[in-house]
């Protein structure tokens, strides 16, 4: 993960309005500006959301893992929590469960480096109100922030997308949700990587793990859905729109 906040020009994230309407973020009853709560286990990216967005919204706490993110969000009631789908102790969907079950009218808005389909409708399944990636720039994530805490939903073009094919069954929520549970989430991020094509030893860099243990991971990949090869994997993965 990246604390660079630069918008990707090959896949920009249009949220709906131009960056500028990011201007106003502030809460036309009260003119306070938004509250948040950032929940990501990488500190620098914390830091970096923080700068980004700090002199247009109130950070109320950060979060590393599940538990941690819970308590200071059931503490600190933000106006919306920024929430990464991966996360120490059970990822983002069991922050959104346990925290709803206290606190049903609490906001959050999904932020990632994932684009897959099954991050993208299992948090939204989960109950957030929107799912960027973390290529979005610092104004367009500040109108987002605004957007979802009005009641809003805000989707990137490709992310939007996977929801309504959801909605409209060209994705089958269930088999997705079956065939994935078998997986470990770290299992789950392996096994995208080989299927849009990555070598052992560029999978070992992106997830900061050894060749050998990636190997190890395949392995257990390719048992649990009962592939024989990375060939067959790469077709899983994309007829069920997880690449």
């Amino acid at each position: 993960m990246s604390g660079d906040m630069t918008q990707d020009q090959n896949q920009p994230d249009t949220l709906g309005r131009p960056s500028e309407a990011a201007e106003d973020t502030a809460d036309p009853r009260s003119n306070k500006p938004r509250s948040v709560v950032i929940v990501d286990d990488h500190a620098m990216f914390r830091s970096g959301v923080r700068h980004e967005i700090g002199t247009r919204c109130r950070v109320l706490g950060e979060a590393e893992d599940v538990d941690a993110a819970v308590q200071v969000i059931l503490r600190t009631n933000p106006d919306v929590v920024l929430l990464d789908v991966h996360l120490p102790g059970g990822g983002g969907t069991e922050v959104l469960t346990r925290v709803h079950q206290k606190n049903p009218d609490q906001k959050f808005l999904a932020l990632s480096v994932s684009d897959a389909a099954e991050d993208v409708i299992g948090v939204i399944r989960a109950g957030a109100r929107g799912y960027v990636t973390k290529s979005i720039s610092g104004p367009e994530l500040i109108d987002a922030i605004r957007r979802v805490a009005e009641g809003d939903a805000v989707f990137s073009p490709r992310l939007a997308g996977f929801v309504l094919d959801a909605f409209s069954g060209a994705i089958d929520i269930a088999s997705v949700d079956e065939d994935l549970d078998r997986l470990s989430p770290r299992e789950r991020e392996v096994m995208r990587l080989i299927a849009r094509g990555y070598a052992y030893k560029e999978v070992a860099k992106e997830l900061f793990i050894s060749i050998k243990t990636v190997e190890t991971h395949v392995s257990s990949v390719l048992r649990k859905l009962q592939l024989s090869n990375r060939h067959q994997l790469t077709r899983w993965a994309t007829d069920r729109r997880l690449v």
